[in-house]
């Protein structure tokens, strides 16, 4: 099946808030529920995996259009962001990591 037409069977078949992981470690869709003045619609959930497989943070990034996917590549290629998350990390604290795993099942990019 071609991408386009499983997301448009997602976004008709798929439950409110329902998540679909990617082919794409750290990438999965999410359907977001009908508002009073929107249809459903769907969105990409960025949310980087850790080495046991796990999303790295409780929420990632939601993204609905390439001009939002453009506008965070440019803060995230800003040279500046290096600089800042290294002085973070001489700041704070190592922290712990989860060991458990799962195998999701898989949208094909």
């Amino acid at each position: 099946m071609e991408l386009t037409e499983t997301l448009k069977k997602f976004i008709d078949d798929g439950g409110d808030w329902e998540r679909k992981q990617t082919s794409v470690a750290g990438v999965s869709i999410i359907r977001l529920p009908a508002m009073k003045n929107r249809p459903a619609s769907l969105a990409i959930d960025v949310n980087p995996v850790g080495e046991n497989g796990l999303p790295m943070k409780k929420k990632g990034i939601m993204i609905m259009n390439a001009a939002e996917l453009a506008a965070f590549r440019a803060i995230f290629n800003n040279d500046k962001m290096d600089g800042l998350a290294a002085a973070l990390e001489e700041i704070l604290p190592e922290r712990k990591t989860s060991v458990k795993t799962r195998k999701p099942d898989v949208v094909q990019l």
